[in-house]
């Protein structure tokens, strides 16, 4: 399917690796211009080569950690009129929940609700001005059904979906969408990195974590980065301006609710 937004300018926000990625490289395929964004600069460098070499697209890189405001601003300067804003940012770790300090609760907040209000606010007059956007939040899976351990992460993502709500159905008419994906489980560093640490705290193999996990997904398996990706630009393109306000789960079935 021609997505219809060949020629468009994006924003990919933590795009080096894991889902960011994966959105960064099927809005290329789809034709549009990235801005990608990474802390690590080799990293993100060689991730921003992989997708040109893939795809031919224009492909820019402005390096660190998006929670700044200075690296906010760079990447508005990089792409001062973007068509497509997909937020995305690195979550905090795991922490139980009476070991949560104020000083955590306000780094998530930071990372996962401000930051990317801040970035839907400082494109969203121009979308609405030029008839056409695409706002993409990542979320999580845990928005929807809370995950032990992950509350800081969880509250603030589900922050972000609350506060941009009334803002999706305002710019409607303007043709701008405001959507959330919120993924289960997928097979990125994040996760091995954590099927990695219950295997050390059970001093049993890392393989035998990731099948117990995987048999508890109806599908059977952990989704792709490029799985998630397809989704990102389909939200991106030209067919789903009549998609606004939703938080999309993608989880291979394993949240257990009809609605």
């Amino acid at each position: 399917m021609d997505l219809g937004i060949a020629g468009r300018r994006a924003i990919v926000c933590a795009s080096s690796k894991g889902l960011g990625k994966g959105c960064a490289l099927e809005l290329a395929r789809a034709g549009c211009a990235i801005v990608m964004n990474g802390r690590d600069a080799a990293l993100l460098a060689a991730s921003a080569q992989e997708i040109r070499q893939a795809t031919g697209a224009e492909v820019t890189e402005v390096g660190g950690d998006v929670g700044d405001p200075a690296i906010r601003a760079a990447l508005l300067r990089a792409c001062p009129e973007p068509d497509i804003l997909v937020n995305n940012n690195g979550g905090p770790p795991p922490k139980p929940f009476r070991d949560i300090g104020r000083d955590d609760l306000l780094a998530g907040v930071e990372a996962n609700m401000l930051t990317p209000i801040a970035l839907a606010q400082a494109v969203i007059a121009g979308m609405a001005a030029r008839r056409f956007g695409r706002i993409i939040n990542i979320t999580s899976s845990s928005v929807r059904a809370p995950i032990a351990g992950l509350d800081v992460s969880s509250g603030a993502r589900a922050g972000l979906t609350a506060f941009l709500a009334s803002s999706a159905r305002a710019y409607a008419g303007a043709n701008v969408t405001i959507n959330s994906i919120q993924p289960g489980a997928f097979d990125t560093d994040r996760i091995r990195g954590g099927l990695l640490r219950q295997a050390s705290a059970r001093n049993v193999d890392e393989a035998s974590v990731r099948a117990e996990r995987e048999a508890a997904i109806p599908a059977g398996r952990f989704g792709t980065p490029a799985e998630f990706g397809a989704l990102c630009a389909f939200l991106a393109s030209a067919h789903a301006g009549y998609i606004t306000g939703q938080n999309i789960l993608i989880d291979g079935g394993a949240f257990p609710g009809v609605f």
